[in-house]
C-alpha cells in the first residue's frame, strides 16, 4: 500500500448508478462515481452526473470541490446556491433539498459517514 493517492479516475472502475426513481424531479440523471477510499466511513473519490434534478437528504458530512460544470444546491427553505468549476464547499449532515445539473458536472469528494 502506499500512503500517497491522486484523485484521478485512471486505473478506477466506474461505477454507473441513477437517483431512486421517487427522488427525480427531471430529468434522467446518470451519475457516475470512481471510488478511490473507502476506510471506516471515510470515502473518497470522484463523482459525475448528467442533467436532471433529484431530491437529496444528507445524514454524513461531505466535503465537494466541483471540477467542471454547473449545478444548483437548493435548500428546503428555497435557498439556490450555484455551483460551478472551481466552488469548493461542504454539506452538512441534516441538509436536504434538491440537486440540479445544468451541466455535466464533475466533483471530487470526501465524505465522513
Amino acid at each position: 500500500m502506499t500512503h500517497l493517492q491522486r484523485v484521478a479516475r485512471e486505473g478506477i472502475a466506474a461505477e454507473e448508478s441513477r437517483p431512486e426513481p421517487e427522488k427525480v424531479l427531471a430529468g434522467d440523471p446518470v451519475h457516475t462515481t470512481w471510488n478511490i477510499e473507502e476506510k471506516g466511513g471515510l470515502y473518497c473519490g470522484l463523482w459525475q452526473s448528467t442533467p436532471g434534478k433529484w431530491r437529496i437528504s444528507y445524514e454524513e458530512w461531505e466535503y465537494v470541490h466541483i471540477l467542471k460544470g454547473v449545478s444548483v444546491l437548493t435548500d428546503a427553505a428555497g435557498v439556490e446556491t450555484v455551483l460551478r468549476a472551481g466552488d469548493s464547499f461542504i454539506i452538512r449532515p441534516g441538509f436536504s433539498g434538491t440537486w440540479e445539473v445544468l451541466e455535466i458536472t464533475l466533483k471530487d469528494y470526501v465524505i465522513l459517514a
